[in-house]
């Protein structure tokens, strides 16, 4: 039995859809079943991960436990104690490829994820692990361009030039699955990324060539771009942080790896086929 952690989110509802396909049982830890909408033969039960003993009668049989950053919040370490007290085995633990950064300088931390001290319970919490460090997630575009899309052909933003390289969720999801599944990746910090970097410009020019518009990337004050994410809801710190970062620039460790193949033995998926599998939500 694998108990997965954030199950409804970004990287967790397609890891379950993984893992069920694959024929694993799954429990799907979630603070509202009624609305998981997960697939057939997966047990979602009600619990809050930041509140281990919420799901303590769930561990009973779990022998692999998949680890939300944000879900476990600063949890996981008695979440994980918990876990092999009943007998889990392994757990992996999804983190950040900036997770040894300043943490005032991980705008994820401001949404509530706990990356460093996900990564470090795993470690210390006496289970197989295997950590994943992403990349910038290249669903993040569908906030920060897709309603700028949606609304005409040009596409307002700061620092052009900022790239990183950008992956999709479902590469992520993909090499979790394999490590929950096989231990073959046991102790090791995987750096997932996509195949190149891209900057703010070329990402915005690759969503136009695949939805066949001709957008136009221009560049604007990131004063004015901050206004426009906190206008959609965006928190201020959360916004504060991100801007600090590209005026940083992507840093070393964010380097493009080949961990994606060496897991699953192709290349990781490219932006183009993200916005091909999302083109939907940049239509107006």
């Amino acid at each position: 039995m694998i108990l997965v952690t954030g199950a409804t989110g970004t990287i967790g509802r397609p890891l379950v859809d993984l893992l069920a396909g694959a024929g694993a049982k799954v429990r799907a830890v979630t603070r509202d079943p009624e609305t998981a909408g997960l697939p057939a033969g997966v047990e979602v039960v009600a619990g809050d991960p930041s509140r281990p003993d919420t799901i303590a009668a769930f561990l009973d049989g779990v022998t692999a436990v998949f680890l939300h950053p944000r879900a476990a919040g600063q949890a996981a370490g008695d979440l994980l104690a918990l876990a092999r007290e009943r007998g889990a085995e392994r757990v992996v633990a999804l983190a950040a490829i900036n997770v040894d950064d300043d943490p005032a300088e991980q705008p994820s931390r401001f949404q509530g994820d706990r990356n460093k001290e996900t990564e470090d319970a795993a470690v210390a919490s006496g289970l197989e692990w295997v950590s994943l460090r992403p990349a910038g997630f290249a669903v993040n575009a569908l906030r920060t361009w897709a309603p700028q899309v949606r609304a005409g052909d040009v596409v307002r933003g700061p620092y052009a030039g900022f790239a990183e390289p950008l992956i999709h969720e479902r590469d992520i999801a993909e090499v979790g699955a394999r490590a929950l599944l096989d231990g073959g990746l046991a102790g090791r910090r995987l750096r997932l990324t996509g195949p190149r970097p891209l900057s703010h410009e070329q990402v915005v020019t690759v969503i136009g060539d695949v939805i066949g518009r001709p957008l136009r990337f221009e560049e604007v004050p990131p004063e004015v771009f901050a206004r426009g994410l906190v206008q959609r809801g965006l928190p201020q710190p959360f916004v504060e942080a991100l801007l600090a970062r590209y005026a940083r620039g992507a840093g070393p460790a964010e380097a493009v790896t080949d961990d994606v193949e060496t897991v699953l033995g192709r290349p990781a998926r490219t932006f183009a086929e993200w916005v091909a599998d999302h083109a939907a939500a940049f239509q107006g």
